[in-house]
């Protein structure tokens, strides 16, 4: 019941600090979203994907400790940012951070080495995505030793978090989620990942250390990026279009994801450009209403029923799925509006993300009412 539990803190941690955007710090509430929502939510969805790419058991019970520790320094984190006196706490963190960091990422390879054959490609976004991560807590505490360079530190923390850590876990999953969602299976996601996965790297090591140090390696950094969703955008359009502009269903969520992780790269570039500094573009903002909750939504759509009763897939696991993905392509189009609102600046975007995720919280809970009574009249 881990995964379950995680989900339900992450979407109850985005909708507060939503909630509390207008009234908090910036930085606490990014963090936590980012540090005390996402992260320890990564991990553990993590734990169930790298098995299946690596078609072995399913993760040890000793591994929850992994998410748990997130959770951890993501309360840390959030602590030090609100108030003061902890601001120390930080830098202990980001070294608890990094040694959960670790721990995934050696166990990720272990697999990798022990199974026969070829892993999935999307492991290999996962191992990438890792790194970004362990490099954005590294720059966290290189801050306590060159307490000068803390601005540029920051800003590479930043960006390998949100487009590295987060931006590379979403396409991983999501190339192999979206084809399940929709029940068209994809030939050929392993290729375009493998092809992809070196543009989208390299986009995000040029996008950060040029936004720490070096504007114009930014620009080249993004458009890479860019490249990479512009090929994975038409691809789904051809194969997935029908389902994604659908009213219910996960696949509207996920193709929505990715509607609002190309929005938030074009507000974070015009973000750089100083004829646009009147704008005030909020990239980091949209990035969670219009791409994060979203895809944390249509993911837990599709994959709580399994999440909650591993095994054989049943009328019950449908039934589940059908009552989550309830006009979610509604919920779809809402988030992609309050991600182009959050975007420019306009404070009711957020409260209208968080809405949409407040409602979707309340259809979980009527969903899993639901399914347990079921299970309560089922005869033994």
């Amino acid at each position: 019941m881990v995964l379950p539990a995680l989900v339900l803190l992450a979407l109850t941690v985005f909708a507060a600090a939503l909630l509390a955007s207008p009234h908090g710090g910036r930085a606490a509430v990014l963090h936590l979203v980012f540090a005390l929502g996402a992260m320890p939510l990564i991990f553990g969805a993590m734990t169930h994907f790298i098995p299946v790419l690596t078609r072995s058991r399913g993760a040890p019970p000793r591994l929850a400790a992994i998410p748990l520790a997130a959770i951890a320094a993501g309360a840390l984190v959030v602590g030090s940012l609100v108030d003061p006196r902890f601001a120390g706490a930080r830098h202990a963190a980001a070294g608890l951070g990094l040694m959960a960091t670790t721990a995934l990422f050696v166990w990720s390879r272990g697999r990798r080495r022990s199974m026969l054959g070829q892993a999935h490609p999307g492991l290999a976004w996962y191992d990438a995505a890792l790194v970004c991560l362990t490099l954005a807590l590294a720059a966290i505490l290189a801050g306590a030793i060159w307490p000068q360079q803390w601005g540029a530190l920051r800003r590479l923390h930043v960006h390998l978090n949100t487009i590295g850590f987060v931006g590379m876990t979403a396409l991983g999953t999501l190339a192999v989620l979206l084809p399940t969602a929709s029940g068209k299976p994809d030939p050929e996601a392993g290729p375009w990942l493998r092809a992809d996965l070196p543009l989208a790297l390299g986009g995000t090591l040029l996008t950060a250390i040029g936004a720490a140090w070096a504007e114009p390696i930014a620009w080249l950094g993004a458009l890479l990026w860019g490249a990479v969703l512009l090929h994975v955008g038409r691809r789904w359009a051809r194969r997935y279009r029908a389902d994604i502009l659908s009213l219910h269903g996960a696949a509207p969520l996920l193709g929505a994801a990715w509607a609002g992780l190309t929005l938030s790269l074009g507000f974070g570039v015009a973000d750089a450009v100083p004829a646009l500094a009147a704008f005030d573009a909020q990239p980091l903002f949209a990035f969670v209403a219009g791409f994060l909750l979203p895809l944390v939504s249509g993911a837990a759509s599709q994959l709580l029923p399994v999440w909650l009763r591993p095994g054989q897939q049943g009328p019950w696991h449908a039934d589940l799925r059908r009552r989550l993905g309830r006009y979610g392509g509604a919920r779809a189009g809402l988030f992609l509006v309050g991600g182009i609102a959050a975007g420019v600046g306009l404070a009711w975007g957020l409260v209208l993300a968080a809405a949409v995720l407040i409602l979707f919280l309340l259809q979980v809970v009527l969903a899993l009412a639901h399914g347990t009574s079921i299970r309560k009249r089922r005869p033994s």
